[in-house]
């Protein structure tokens, strides 16, 4: 049973803030543009790095008896102390200002933006929107805004959670790429973002714990993957770039990266093996 919600107290943490700083190294650069299905390339300082590196930067670090046993750190710090047991990333909203470069210093400055509880099809949601300011010696580089969502544990009569299949037909796509979702591409997103979730690498325990079906791809690493498609079908990466996760995505079959045109950029999203849409994103320049 969770403890109750205190809405009151979990939104004092508003306005709290913290900062962390970091280097955009040639290997943080090859590692990533290696797992987002880029040419690797020999990055060198002053070379534009993937647009999402700063998920990489400066990810906080504790001592593996501050973790909880979904290998997240346990509650409370920075962030509130939402008693909900599942935490996922829900979405968020980013601003490109400036390219991150090979050899910057970035410094992330982090501030808690709100805190709301909603009712969900699965019960009780908790909302936490954390908002980034990325910077270099240059200045503003992007501007970040993420939506974490916290919820309980499903009621023992749940059904498993199972892939989502097509109600309809699935969308088309003017412009598509397909890859294999596997345990080693999951791997290597999170040792590149420091994350320990477990989720997305331990079978048994997202199988047997969480009743999913399978190991569940990174909501950061779909957004990734859209903004990097983005960027390669206009030739920049997008000014702003709005995105949600709709379905979970699962590993063990092949994944489709989407976009169609529109007025003012493009309609983007990730799909499963079904066609079935799991993130969503809209890009415009």
């Amino acid at each position: 049973m969770t403890d109750a919600l205190d809405i009151d107290h979990l939104r004092q943490w508003i306005g709290r803030s913290e900062q962390a700083t970091d280097l955009v190294t040639p290997q943080l650069a090859k590692g990533l543009r290696a797992t987002l299905f880029l040419d690797i390339g020999t990055p060198k300082t002053g070379d534009v790095a993937p647009f999402t590196v700063h998920w990489c930067l400066g990810q906080p670090v504790y001592p593996m008896d501050m973790l909880g046993p979904d290998g997240h750190p346990t509650r409370g710090g920075f962030l509130p102390p939402v008693p909900l047991p599942r935490r996922m990333w829900a979405g968020g909203e980013l601003t490109f200002v400036d390219a991150l470069k090979v050899g910057d210093e970035v410094t992330r400055t982090s501030t808690i933006g709100d805190v709301q509880i909603k009712q969900g099809s699965t019960g009780t949601l908790c909302f936490v929107t954390v908002n980034h300011e990325i910077t270099t010696p240059r200045g503003v580089a992007i501007r970040d805004r993420q939506d974490i969502v916290y919820r309980d544990v499903p009621p023992p009569s749940a059904a498993p959670a199972a892939p989502a299949k097509p109600a309809a037909v699935p969308p088309a796509a003017q412009h598509r790429e397909s890859h294999l979702a596997d345990p080693v591409l999951l791997f290597r997103y999170s040792a590149l973002t420091f994350n320990g979730h477990r989720i997305h690498y331990d079978r048994d325990y997202v199988t047997k714990v969480e009743g999913y079906p399978g190991l569940i791809v990174h909501g950061p690493m779909q957004a990734a993957l859209l903004v990097e498609f983005a960027a390669k079908l206009k030739g920049a990466a997008p000014k702003t770039f709005s995105y949600r996760g709709v379905q979970p995505l699962f590993d063990g079959a092949e994944f489709a990266v989407n976009a169609n045109e529109t007025a003012t950029g493009l309609e983007l999203w990730t799909a499963n093996a079904d066609g079935v849409p799991t993130m969503k994103g809209t890009a415009s320049w």
